[in-house]
């Protein structure tokens, strides 16, 4: 059985390439979301697949912190204004439904904020800011997993984008650490906005 091994390569991997996210683009990025709740704009966030599902999870622990945020594509969404802010994440940075929101977002005067491992691809082209989150995305050209390990050649032992979506909520998790302090949100706060129908 792999799956140890999978995990222990995981981890050796968040730890090795958290180095390779730029601390001045994080400070920019928490100063861009704290400005937000000074001045009550909203925070949208959007992700296609797996991407979506971190995206998901941040968007909750920010409403545990009072972020004024919301999830694209769901039903209760509001319209976007100009100022307000669009987190846009996407390995690839070229997932159409991430670009065209952000675009028509960008038209309104929304700031786009990209979280991708392609800082010039079409979605980093259009933001504002760049988060670079390094991880693997999509498929390799030797289409059988199993084959490419046994070939030797040495790629990520985790399929698909997954190295990217692990990072990124590895990284937004940090992030909402770093909201915490400079809010001065304790954990009894977070907890009393947590959902108590679940």
């Amino acid at each position: 059985m792999k799956f140890k091994t999978v995990m222990k390569y995981i981890g050796n991997y968040v730890r090795e390439n958290c180095e390779r996210i730029d601390e001045n683009d994080v400070r920019k990025l928490l100063e861009i979301m704290m400005n937000t709740i000074d001045q009550y704009k909203k925070i949208m966030i959007i992700g296609a697949g797996r991407s979506g599902l971190i995206g998901k999870a941040f968007a909750m622990r920010l409403m545990h912190l009072g972020f004024n945020v919301y999830v694209i594509g769901e039903t209760i969404t509001p319209r976007i204004n100009k100022g307000d802010i669009i987190i846009a994440i996407s390995g690839s940075g070229s997932t159409e439904l991430v670009i065209t929101a952000a675009a028509t977002a960008k038209k309104i005067g929304a700031k786009i904020i990209a979280i991708t491992s392609y800082p010039e691809s079409p979605l980093g082209k259009i933001a504002d800011h760049i988060i670079y989150v390094p991880g693997r995305t999509k498929v390799s050209l030797e289409k059988n997993f199993i084959s490419r390990q046994i070939l030797g050649l040495h790629e990520p032992l985790a399929p698909l984008g997954t190295l990217f979506e692990i990072m990124t909520m590895v990284f937004l998790d940090s992030v909402i650490v770093e909201l915490m302090n400079r809010l001065g949100v304790t954990e009894e706060d977070m907890y009393r906005r947590h959902a108590n129908i679940e």
